[in-house]
């Protein structure tokens, strides 16, 4: 069966009209945005699906061709419009990469409130990636009851490399975005204040 997916490119001026559309107190009951990725065909653990991703990090995670947009290209991409909401219907297993994702580039926004500078950013955010973090069935994971706890050790495992790959794949690109001219961009840090779906990670 084919499967069209919107390249994210059609998606990304809409997303930023959108996000400043959503400032404005009347719109807010505008929907969020979902992932083009739902309907991929792709390995599932713990409910989130395995999806390719442009790094170099090893781990379970197929590679993404270069030329071609990933999962983190939507995070980042979706990021200040979603982040916004309180609400999201889970429409597929990639929603759930998506917003443990979003999740991850709000703790990453924090960790850069006093940061001055993009070899800060980078080091700090490198740092963060790989720190100790908790996945589905830990007390800790703030997305219980909507990510399943992993079924055996095996998937506990798949779960926590491919978790780490989206962490370090996000955090190296997260730092080009939030200094695009070497300086900090008060337009990505403002959304450090936010909240997506009410939830946030500690780690």
């Amino acid at each position: 069966m084919l499967v069209f997916i919107t390249p994210i490119s059609l998606i990304r001026a809409e997303a930023v009209a959108h996000t400043r559309s959503l400032l404005r107190p009347s719109t807010l009951e505008m929907p969020a945005y979902h992932s083009t990725l739902n309907e991929l065909q792709s390995q599932e653990a713990c409910g989130c699906a395995i999806l390719p991703i442009k790094t170099r990090a090893r781990g379970p995670a197929p590679p993404a061709p270069e030329g071609q947009d990933d999962i983190v290209d939507e995070i980042l991409t979706l990021f200040r419009a979603n982040v916004l909401f309180t609400n999201f219907e889970i429409k597929g297993n990639a929603d759930r990469v998506l917003i443990y994702g979003t999740l991850f580039v709000h703790l990453c926004l924090k960790k850069l409130d006093r940061c001055t500078n993009k070899a800060d950013a980078t080091r700090i955010l490198q740092q963060t990636a790989v720190d100790s973090f908790a996945i589905p069935g830990d007390s800790s994971f703030p997305l219980g009851g909507l990510v399943r706890a992993p079924s055996s050790a095996n998937e506990a495992e798949t779960i926590r490399g491919f978790f780490k790959q989206l962490r370090e794949a996000i955090a190296f690109r997260l730092v080009d975005e939030v200094f695009p001219n070497g300086e900090k961009s008060k337009w990505w840090m403002f959304f450090a204040k936010r909240k997506f779906m009410n939830k946030e990670l500690s780690r």
